[in-house]
C-alpha cells in the first residue's frame, strides 16, 4: 500500500520517490531539459581562451624556452619578456580545461544518438583538420629545419591513424599526445552510448571509471593504466558531471562527483608540475583550475544563457585546428624571426596568423571533408546494416 497523508480531511497518496531521469519528475526538470537543447556560446569562448593559453605557453612559458641556448629563442625567455613568461608558465592548464570541456560536450552531443552516429560525429570532427595539420607541420619542419627533428616517413604515415601512441611511435607534433587521451575516453564512453545514455548510467560510468583511475597507478597493470587513463580521467569525469547538472539540475550526488574530480584533479596538476612543467606553482595552477570549474558550473546551471554572441561559434570552431598547428610549426618560425622584431609582438603576430590559418582550415578543409566523410560513412553503415551475409 502506498503511504497516505491527510490534506483537508481527505487521504491522498504520496507521490513515489524517484531518481532524476528523463522519464520522471517532468515538472521539476522541464525548464532544465528545455535549456539542455540550446547552444552554449560561453563554452565556445572558454574553449578559445584555453587554446590561446596553450599557444602562449608553448611560445613563451615552457621550461624548454627558458633554457640558455634553447633552439627557439636562443636565450631564456624569462630574460626576454619576464612578465609574459610569468603568466605564460601557467598556460598548460588549458589542456586540462580542454579535457573537462570534452567530457561536457561529448555527453551533450551524443545524448539520444546511436553508436553509429557517435562514431561518425567523432570521425568527421577529429580527422580532417588533423590530417591537414600533419601535412602542414611536416612541410614547415622540412622548410625550416633546426628546431625539431623530423620523423621517418613511415612514422609520419602512421600518425595519420591517430593511433601512433599505442604503437610507441612519436607524434609529428608534441601536442598530439592529448588526442590519445581523448580517443581512450571516446572508446570507453561508446560503451555507455551503445547501452543508451541515461542519468543513472552516466553516473555509474563516472564512479566505475574514477575507481579504476584511482587503482590503476598502484596496480602496476599496464592494461588497466591504459584503459583507466589516470592522468586525464577525472577531468573528463568533471565534464560529464557538469553536463548532467546542465541537463537534469544539480543534486548532492553530482556535487560529490565534481568535488572528487576537483580533489583528484589538483593532485594531477601537482604531479604534472613536478614531472613535466617545472615552471609554475601548485597554488596558482589550482586557483586557475578552480576558477575555470566554477565558470563551468555557472554555465551548466544557466547563468550564461543570455550570452548568445554569434562570433563565439566561429571562435570555438578555430580552437581545434589552432591547437593542432601552432606548436612545432610556430616555434620553428620563431627560430627564424626572433631577431627581426620585439619578442612580444612576434608572439602576438604568430598567434594571429595561426588563427587566420585555422579559420581557412575550418572553412575550406573541415567543412567540405566532413560532408564527404559523413556521406561515405552513412552509406557504409547502411550497407553493413542491410547486408544479408
Amino acid at each position: 500500500m502506498p503511504r497516505r497523508i491527510v490534506r483537508g480531511g481527505l487521504q491522498q497518496p504520496l507521490p513515489p520517490l524517484a531518481a532524476p531521469t528523463e522519464q520522471i519528475r517532468p515538472a521539476r526538470h522541464a525548464a532544465v531539459r528545455d535549456r539542455a537543447g540550446r547552444r552554449l556560446y560561453a563554452i565556445d569562448g572558454i574553449r578559445l581562451l584555453a587554446a590561446l593559453m596553450v599557444a602562449v605557453h608553448h611560445y613563451a612559458g615552457t621550461r624548454r624556452v627558458d633554457q640558455p641556448g634553447n633552439r627557439i629563442w636562443d636565450r631564456p625567455v624569462s630574460d626576454i619578456m619576464p612578465t609574459v613568461f610569468r603568466f605564460a608558465s601557467y598556460g598548460w592548464i588549458g589542456v586540462e580545461i580542454f579535457f573537462v570541456i570534452s567530457g561536457f560536450v561529448i555527453c551533450m552531443s551524443c545524448w539520444g544518438r546511436s553508436p553509429r552516429q557517435f562514431f561518425t560525429s567523432r570521425v568527421i570532427r577529429l580527422y580532417p583538420a588533423y590530417w591537414f595539420a600533419i601535412v602542414f607541420t611536416t612541410a614547415v619542419l622540412v622548410a625550416l629545419p633546426g628546431v625539431w627533428d623530423r620523423l621517418r616517413t613511415r612514422d609520419v604515415l602512421l600518425n595519420f591513424t591517430m593511433l601512433q601512441s599505442g604503437s610507441g611511435v612519436m607524434n609529428v607534433d608534441g601536442v598530439y599526445w592529448t588526442l590519445w587521451s581523448e580517443l581512450r575516453f571516446y572508446l570507453l564512453f561508446l560503451v555507455v552510448v551503445w547501452s543508451g545514455l541515461t542519468y543513472r548510467k552516466v553516473v555509474v560510468f563516472c564512479c566505475v571509471w574514477g575507481a579504476a583511475a584511482m587503482l590503476a597507478p598502484i596496480s602496476k597493470l599496464p592494461l588497466l593504466e591504459l584503459v583507466a587513463n589516470p592522468e586525464g580521467a577525472w577531468y573528463f569525469i568533471a565534464g560529464l558531471a557538469l553536463y548532467l547538472m546542465h541537463r537534469f539540475g544539480q543534486d548532492l550526488l553530482l556535487w560529490g562527483v565534481l568535488a572528487m574530480a576537483w580533489l583528484m584533479g589538483q593532485r594531477e596538476l601537482g604531479i604534472r608540475i613536478d614531472e613535466v612543467e617545472h615552471v609554475s606553482g601548485w597554488r596558482g595552477s589550482v586557483l586557475i583550475f578552480t576558477v575555470f570549474l566554477l565558470a563551468m558550473v555557472a554555465i551548466a546551471l544557466g547563468a550564461t544563457d543570455g550570452v548568445r554572441w554569434k562570433w563565439l561559434v566561429t571562435a570555438g570552431a578555430l580552437t581545434y585546428p589552432l591547437y593542432l598547428m601552432h606548436y612545432a610549426a610556430g616555434t620553428a618560425v620563431i627560430n627564424r624571426l626572433r631577431d627581426t622584431m620585439d619578442a612580444r609582438l612576434l608572439v602576438v603576430c604568430l598567434i594571429a596568423a595561426f588563427m587566420l590559418l585555422s579559420w581557412l582550415v575550418h572553412r575550406f578543409v573541415e567543412r567540405p571533408a566532413a560532408r564527404v566523410l559523413k556521406r561515405g560513412l552513412d552509406t557504409s553503415f547502411a550497407r553493413l546494416r542491410n547486408a544479408s551475409v
